[in-house]
């Protein structure tokens, strides 16, 4: 991962506009790494390369077991990485150590551990409506989720979308508010994502 660039389909890159911008650190106004500044045109090709995954990667064809599993190793690489996760959240957000270290990031992991449970979870229901009358609700993933999430909790806020949608075999791309992207670019290293379908 280069400074300014943003991860679309699995990969880093430029993003089309060639812009970046410097999320300011709020406790000493200093700038913090370049990031790359996002656009409609990147923004479209998150989400066809969303929608293509959802159509035709391995996350939709993986078992509920599988998905669930890959789910709950966010959380344990979450927790693994805290101390990192932390500082990071504190950066962006000018939240102190505590707040991140004892609260928020750990409580991310929690959320990604809790919505991994669900992936064998969801099933379709029969629903006594009346009596001589048949209704069966079926749940289904209908495809790609986008989300933004605001400044002041962006790790586990963007925690909870992904793991919310993720479970269930959606395919889910998220995009941090400014001033705080260089936690979501966490999220996004190849590294840390390298058990993870793209």
């Amino acid at each position: 991962m280069n400074a300014g660039e943003i991860f679309v389909a699995g990969k880093w890159q430029a993003p089309a506009s060639g812009e970046t911008y410097q999320p300011i650190n709020p406790a000493n106004e200093e700038p913090l790494t370049p990031v790359g500044k996002a656009d409609e045109r990147d923004i479209d090709a998150a989400v066809a390369a969303a929608r293509r995954a959802f159509d035709s990667g391995p996350w939709p064809k993986m078992s509920a077991h599988e998905r669930g599993r890959i789910v709950w190793r966010l959380g344990d690489l979450i927790t693994k990485n805290l101390d990192e996760m932390a500082r990071l959240e504190s950066l962006c957000t000018g939240k102190t150590m505590f707040d991140s270290g004892k609260v928020e990031i750990p409580f991310a992991a929690d959320v990604f551990r809790y919505f991994a449970g669900w992936a064998t979870k969801i099933h379709g229901d029969t629903l006594a409506i009346r009596p001589g009358a048949f209704t069966f609700t079926l749940r289904q993933p209908v495809g790609v989720v986008g989300a933004i999430v605001p400044w002041n909790f962006p790790f586990l806020l963007s925690s909870a979308r992904s793991a919310r949608s993720t479970s269930p075999s959606t395919s889910s791309r998220t995009r941090s508010r400014r001033p705080s992207p260089p936690d979501a670019r966490w999220c996004s290293s190849p590294r840390r994502r390298r058990r993870s379908p793209r």
